[in-house]
């Protein structure tokens, strides 16, 4: 919902940092150094280190942002890249919480509050993965609709920016990190249905 406001507050924020590093790393290469953070703040969440993790955290979602702008900067954008990005991003999406759940958990109550939230965040995610599919299919995709992703991502109420903040908050308060997984499964359901609704209007 709030990605269409924040990409061009981002690339703002991003563009100093393209001209230092783009002539020194590939986009794939930034994707891969945005995951090696990821693990990096999993491993330092393990050790109850939160403060090191949510930095690493941060600096994940910085490179995540600079693998893209790099990319329209040195003209090389590919498919696989755009593959490699989202796969990487998904396994950092289901690892945090688990770790989060492995070291801060309180008993069962988190880890069905874990399992409700991760199994409606990959309902969300095939809800607008296979609609993206189909919109490329129908030549609706992503450069028809002015998007600077790889792929269409038909919006909904959780997108990248709502689950960046609420990742964000599991690091600064892990102690309701139950709520909070309750509050991204209550988000997740009606960008599910809405992407529903819309399939059924205007898929033939």
């Amino acid at each position: 919902m709030l990605d269409k406001i924040m990409r061009p507050l981002k690339d703002r924020f991003l563009t100093p940092f393209v001209s230092l590093i783009a002539g020194s790393f590939s986009p794939n290469a930034i994707t891969l150094i945005s995951f090696l953070f990821a693990l990096a703040s999993a491993g330092f969440l393990l050790m109850r280190m939160s403060g090191w993790a949510l930095a690493l955290w941060a600096l994940n979602r910085i490179f995540d942002g600079l693998d893209g702008a790099v990319a329209r900067h040195q003209n090389r954008q590919t498919d696989f890249g755009g593959y490699l990005d989202i796969m990487l991003d998904f396994i950092t999406y289901a690892l945090l919480p688990l770790v989060f759940t492995l070291r801060y958990g309180m008993g069962e109550s988190t880890w069905l509050a874990l399992a409700v939230m991760l199994g409606l965040f990959y309902v969300n995610a095939a809800s607008w993965m296979y609609l993206s599919s189909l919109l490329e299919k129908n030549h609706a995709g992503a450069s028809i609709r002015g998007e600077q992703t790889s792929v269409a991502m038909p919006s909904g109420l959780v997108e990248g920016t709502e689950t960046i903040i609420i990742y964000t908050l599991l690091f600064i308060i892990p102690g309701r990190m139950t709520l909070l997984f309750y509050v991204m499964s209550a988000a997740l359901v009606p960008g599910i249905l809405f992407r529903l609704v819309w399939a059924k209007k205007n898929l033939h």
